[in-house]
């Protein structure tokens, strides 16, 4: 069984010293890459349409889920390893790659995409040995495998410890994030904390990063900017930065609440995502 907490996830020798250091290695951009295919659709005769009707259809019947579609209803799947190549070809056309990628440490290893089409994820689960498990597309604001990693991989309290020599700000810190995260409940707004007017020191950073730890989920975002959102060891407690297009850091917070708003599709992404499905999908039918 593996650990949970601040300290139990793998901390990479490389990282920037933020407040709160995200990951910045070329290796995780390309885990964020999902396959896709090679062959437009375009190129599709009468008899490609019929080789590859399977994926329209599965499209089809994505957009239509879509279009009914709540934030909070239970979020359908569709399990991708019943299509052949010529379908999974046409299929991860239509997906595209979009703005949100994530990967998942625990408490299975996971690569997860959004495509093109907003609130539409392709989830790729592995083994320990890197070997594909499950492929499937799921609908939402953003994967049920998310916030279940985030509830198993993660503890809810922790303790700020003792201020190290040359702390200045950590310990008030420390101590909001430990009264809004125990406050907190589903459907509350999120708190955020910005480091942007409010000196931390060299001994605050490191204090704050050894106390709240790593978690299961870094999530990277282009959809306003470069953001990089990080879990932390400690249940609903994220690291949130947003990068200049020289990859400086602009904004550098501490979010306390749901999977921030960055990584997440809203209910008006549903509706926009549904026609715009249905539309790829008709045009070759």
């Amino acid at each position: 069984m593996s650990s949970i907490g601040p300290g139990s996830q793998p901390m990479d020798e490389d990282l920037v010293l933020t407040k709160f250091a995200t990951t910045r290695l070329a290796h995780d951009e390309a885990e964020f890459s999902v396959a896709r295919a090679s062959d437009p659709l375009a190129t599709l005769d009468s008899t490609d349409v019929e080789q590859c009707r399977e994926a329209l259809e599965l499209a089809l019947k994505i957009s239509d889920d879509l279009a009914s579609l709540n934030p909070g209803d239970d979020q359908p799947v569709y399990d991708l390893t019943h299509l052949d190549e010529t379908n999974t070809k046409v299929f991860n056309e239509i997906m595209g790659e979009g703005e949100v990628s994530m990967l998942l440490h625990a408490p299975v290893q996971a690569q997860i995409t959004e495509g093109v089409l907003a609130g539409v994820w392709r989830v790729r689960e592995m083994d320990q040995n890197g070997e594909l498990t499950r492929d499937y597309v799921e609908i939402g604001d953003v994967p049920a495998r998310v916030r279940h990693a985030i509830e198993v991989a993660t503890v809810d309290r922790f303790q700020p410890g003792t201020p190290p020599e040359g702390a200045m700000n950590v310990m008030p810190v420390l101590a909001e994030i430990s009264a809004r995260s125990a406050r907190y409940k589903p459907g509350h707004r999120n708190h955020v904390i910005s480091f942007s007017l409010l000196p931390m020191s060299e001994p605050d950073q490191m204090h704050l990063q050894a106390t709240l730890g790593r978690g299961p989920v870094h999530i990277n975002s282009r959809g306003y900017g470069r953001c990089r959102v990080l879990s932390t060891g400690i249940r609903n407690v994220w690291a949130v930065q947003f990068y200049s297009a020289s990859d400086e850091v602009v904004l550098d917070t501490i979010e306390i609440g749901d999977v921030p708003e960055a990584a997440r599709a809203a209910k008006e992404d549903f509706e926009d995502s549904a026609i715009r499905m249905r539309e790829i999908a008709e045009a070759y039918l």
